[in-house]
């Protein structure tokens, strides 16, 4: 065991399952030299050597320069330069800026700001004793491998706890749903506390809002517009889904509702989750697709899955080397899936719903594709809050004293040029003057 806790982390199946949320705290008791954590805090992993799947020094830091230019001015950066923030996005965001360039993203950071002291009040209150429970038993299957969330009484799983359960007093209708869990964990492994849960907070209103709630009404819906893309994009492996029996619920909802945080080598996690919180819900589907397509693109792997339970298998079981980040998210990118086509399918599929369906409809209007579509919302959101609207006001004003009315001069027969003449004396000699007006004669004349 403990040679198998000095490989590589996610080099093979039961390795990458303790990775997730399926290991315990006693796989820790090992010797000393291999609780040593990698460069993501995972302990036994291989991720602090220097390897070809992992970009170089000197382009970490070019990018790393890039990030700080555009968040030192985020707001001209989102409204005039958004393509390079989507650009950089898929490049990957270094992991010493995500901390200050999630918040931004998503928006968090503008929610914290316009609450203040709402998380403490929070986190300090008693939560629901019921969901207390729950979350409770959810704590130590969080990525037990990792250095944060070790120990039941450490930063990691404390500052969990307080998060859920934030999260279950700040949206009583929804309360928590155990696809939070690793969620929220990986943003307190970037984030204080404090930012995590608004961090949250977004995610689960604008990104993906019904996956979290009690009926998870945005999953099926979801569901269901995956099994037409792929019906549209991969059609072989549409087919052999069909014959086996394998609906999309059953690997789906682990995907989407742990945004791949248990599907994925770490590394090309927080390259989904950069290029998710830029881009939205239609990087999900992108990623989706490229996994279907490398476990049953092929006829001979479509051969080696006669049953479901097969098919089922090699979805989970796609070899870590096809997964690494930079081969992987070129894939992801180069599927022909627009934001057009997700909403045009959305659109279809909607109507297709039954009207008796359980629980309450699907809004994907609600749903704001990404991190412009937030920051645009916000912006509107802040003009009109503003903008207040001006009270009408009753002046009343004291009449005004009746004044004489003005006499018109007697006129009538007389001239400025006789009456000048005459109280001034004889007219001087000399040709006659042109003048055009009174003003200009009287300049002249004196």
């Amino acid at each position: 065991m403990a040679r198998a806790l000095g490989e590589d982390l996610m080099q093979t199946s039961e390795l990458q399952d303790d990775s997730s949320s399926l290991g315990s705290d006693s796989e820790l008791s090992g010797p000393g030299p291999y609780r040593q954590a990698d460069r993501y805090g995972f302990i036994g992993g291989s991720s602090t050597e220097s390897g070809s799947g992992y970009p170089a020094a000197d382009l970490i830091r070019q990018r790393e320069m890039k990030w700080v230019e555009m968040t030192s001015h985020w707001e001209k950066t989102m409204s005039r330069r958004y393509k390079k923030v989507k650009m950089q996005c898929r490049k990957g965001i270094p992991s010493a800026l995500r901390a200050r360039c999630w918040p931004l993203l998503c928006g968090a950071h503008v929610c914290q700001k316009n609450s203040p002291g709402t998380y403490q009040e929070l986190a300090e209150a008693p939560g629901d004793p019921q969901w207390m429970e729950t979350i409770g038993r959810d704590l130590h299957r969080q990525f037990p491998l990792h250095e944060m969330f070790v120990s039941p009484q450490g930063h990691g799983q404390q500052g969990l706890l307080q998060v859920l359960k934030a999260y279950t007093l700040y949206r009583p209708e929804q309360g928590y749903c155990q696809a939070q869990g690793p969620v929220a964990a990986v943003l307190l492994m970037h984030l204080p506390p404090e930012e995590a849960f608004w961090c949250l907070v977004q995610i689960c209103e604008f990104y993906l809002p019904g996956y979290y709630g009690p009926h998870m009404e945005a999953v099926q819906l979801d569901a269901e517009v995956f099994m037409a893309l792929l019906r549209r994009l991969l059609p072989r492996v549409h087919k052999h889904l069909q014959q086996v029996g394998v609906g999309p619920l059953l690997y789906l909802p682990e995907w989407f509702l742990c945004l791949f945080a248990r599907s994925l080598p770490f590394p090309t996690v927080l390259r989904v989750w950069d290029a998710f919180l830029s881009e939205g819900v239609k990087v999900l589907f992108r990623v989706g697709l490229t996994l279907v397509r490398l476990a049953l693109g092929t006829a001979e792997q479509r051969r080696a899955c006669p049953g479901l339970l097969e098919t089922l298998g090699a979805l989970r079981a796609i070899p870590p080397a096809q997964l690494q980040e930079e081969v992987f998210m070129s894939q992801v990118h180069s599927v022909a899936l627009s934001e057009q086509d997700l909403q045009r399918e959305i659109r279809a599929q909607l109507a297709q719903l039954p009207e008796s369906a359980p629980g309450p409809p699907p809004r994907p209007q609600a749903r704001l594709s990404g991190a412009q579509a937030i920051f645009e919302a916000q912006q509107l959101a802040g003009a009109r809050e503003s903008a207040k609207p001006e009270v009408p006001r009753i002046v009343v004003q004291p009449p005004e004293e009746p004044r004489p009315p003005r006499r018109k001069p007697q006129t009538r027969g007389k001239t400025f040029h006789g009456l000048l003449t005459r109280t001034r004396g004889p007219p001087l000699e000399g040709p006659p003057r042109s003048h055009r007006g009174s003003a200009s004669f009287l300049d002249t004349r004196f």
